[in-house]
């Protein structure tokens, strides 16, 4: 089943990089007491997720905390050392929390999986949403390949 606009989000463990080296987060961690936009990228280092979406979301960072929220996360199911590299590469630190999906769980947990046996399996589908102490209050997915409503240009119009 695919999360909805009202829902909670479910219990999953993530993966982020801290100055101690590779440190496991809860959703109840990273969303609990927080208004957060967290976007989705099929994978680091892909060429529209390098281009546009990650670049949008750090460039709009601050307008974006400036409409009262408190962090924006990007989510990959890459492993948490792929994705601090890809977030240096980026200049996401400070402005953008790189969360690694290693195996898939919270993609799969709310039913946006994506299956690329052409890439490498499982991944990702692309969308932000904006949750609010756990609870999904803005959901945009992507249809098959499009980059349209899942970026920071979208998000700060629903903010």
């Amino acid at each position: 089943m695919t999360i909805h606009v009202g829902d909670r989000l479910p219990d999953a463990t993530f993966q982020i990089m801290t100055a101690n080296g590779p440190e496991a987060k809860t959703t109840a961690d990273l969303f609990g007491g927080r208004k957060v936009a967290l976007f989705a990228v099929p994978g680091a280092f892909t060429p529209t997720c390098s281009a546009k979406h990650l670049p949008g979301f750090v460039a709009k960072a601050d307008a974006i905390r400036a409409k009262g929220v408190d962090a924006v996360a990007c989510v990959s199911v890459n492993d948490v050392f792929v994705m601090d590299a890809w977030g240096k590469d980026q200049g996401a630190d400070g402005k953008v929390e790189m969360v690694a999906d290693g195996d898939g769980g919270f993609a799969k947990a709310i039913g946006l999986e994506l299956n690329t046996d052409a890439f490498g399996g499982l991944r990702s589908q692309r969308y932000s949403m904006l949750v609010d102490d756990g609870v999904v209050t803005s959901m945009n997915v992507e249809e098959g390949g499009a980059f349209e409503v899942s970026g920071a240009d979208h998000m700060l119009t629903q903010l």
